[in-house]
């Protein structure tokens, strides 16, 4: 069982945009007003609340357990006090704009970056980690599936790997995809990666691994997406995608936090064959590109 199970979510918000597109209808009108407006939500009654949504008491009380907390009491609370911390970094709220002037681009987009680093970071669950740390350390073979932005932080992990001297392969083909897939056996590690957890070219490998016997870890923002639920283990990243930014730098970038971190811990339970894989690769590259520069300045 997950260590922190039964506990509140260390940042509601960032939960309310994880769970949100597998909430109930009422469940997504209160959860949109939180993700819209969380200051107001922290100082209105379940009364108040009510009457603004035109949603149940009773229902407000069953959303706020569906986000992990007692009471929509310990709602508003959380909400409070993750409103309190963030509002001295709110230099410019809101979402871009199509007339947004750069300087305002540039600070919306770092503090969103920012704050997908930040609540990934503090969401992440060490014993679900040290258990993906353990299995991809001891893994035959390991496979990361992911298409679009995600397939790009499937290379990112397959390489670092590789570096390392472990069997890492990644396919953004889900043909190739599923064909690895069905020859993984016990012991592989087979890893998706999805925002959304909904990505029928990652579910389809995943649950082909599964019936192969190959450990399956979700890399998602949605802890209860369909890919999650596939999966022996999940790492849930933060960060959510905009109309102005579409496979987001902040969705992948608290992947690639999530994959750096599975990287460090394999790496340091493996440290002398990492330490000289290390070495050996960069050893390589550096007499390659050397070799590139006489042969340049003698041409």
């Amino acid at each position: 069982m997950n260590e922190n199970e039964g506990a509140a979510p260390v940042n509601p918000i960032a939960t309310v945009r994880a769970v949100l597109p597998s909430l109930t209808p009422a469940a997504r009108t209160i959860a949109r007003l939180i993700l819209d407006d969380p200051a107001m939500v922290a100082r209105s009654t379940i009364t108040e609340i009510s009457a603004v949504s035109g949603i149940s008491e009773a229902t407000i009380v069953r959303t706020a357990r569906a986000l992990g907390f007692a009471g929509y009491s310990q709602l508003r609370f959380a909400l409070a006090a993750a409103v309190a911390r963030d509002e001295p970094e709110r230099l410019v709220p809101g979402d871009l704009a199509p007339d947004d002037p750069l300087t305002d681009v540039i600070a919306k987009v770092t503090r969103a970056e920012s704050q997908a680093l930040a609540d990934t970071a503090a969401q992440l669950d060490p014993a679900e980690l040290g258990a993906v740390v353990g299995a991809v350390t001891a893994a035959r073979r390991v496979d990361v599936y992911g298409v679009g932005a995600s397939g790009l932080v499937a290379a990112d992990m397959a390489q670092k790997l590789m570096r390392i001297g472990l069997p890492g392969h990644y396919f953004t083909d889900p043909h190739l995809a599923l064909t690895s897939a069905a020859l993984l056996r016990e012991g592989d590690v087979a890893v998706g990666v999805s925002c959304t957890g909904e990505t029928p070219d990652v579910l389809g490998p995943a649950r082909v691994a599964r019936k192969a016997g190959a450990t399956v870890v979700a890399i998602t923002n949605n802890p209860r997406s369909p890919l999650a639920g596939l999966a022996d283990h999940v790492l849930v990243s933060a960060g959510r995608e905009t109309a102005f930014r579409p496979g987001a730098l902040a969705s992948r970038i608290s992947q690639l936090l999530i994959v750096d971190c599975v990287f460090v811990g394999v790496a340091q339970r493996t440290f002398d064959t990492s330490d000289a894989a290390l070495r050996a690769t960069r050893d390589a590259l550096s007499d390659y590109i050397g070799d590139a520069h006489r042969r340049a300045r003698s041409a």
